[in-house]
């Protein structure tokens, strides 16, 4: 092993690889950072936008990727009260990831079984 290379991931980095597969990792949270990305923002049209996904499991990935610092949600005043989602800085980076692992994965197609 060449010299000053880690035996193995200390606590603390696997602490936060950890959180992040939680947050990041769901199949569901890749689509919803992708459409708000892409420009839909409530959470009524992120529902019959991202096919198959359930409320309960939609405000659940919202939540989740707003408190990880993701997502704004912002509400607007009125009746009904309308909620808005946007991308934070990281959030931005992260979509731009998440666009350059999609490329990727449609130069490298799955081999067909």
């Amino acid at each position: 092993m060449p010299p000053g290379k880690p035996k193995f991931i200390p606590l603390a980095d696997r602490k936060n690889y950890h959180r992040f597969e939680d947050v990041i990792g769901c199949k569901w949270s890749s689509s919803v950072v992708a459409a708000v990305a892409g420009g839909v923002t409530r959470p009524g049209e992120l529902e019959r936008f991202i096919p198959g996904i359930s409320t309960k499991i939609l405000n659940e990935r919202l939540r989740k990727l707003v408190d990880f610092g993701v997502l704004t949600r912002s509400e607007q005043p009125g009746l009904p009260a309308r909620v808005d989602y946007g991308l934070t800085e990281a959030g931005k980076k992260l979509a731009t990831l998440l666009d350059q692992v999609r490329l990727l994965n449609l130069e490298h197609p799955a081999p067909e079984s």
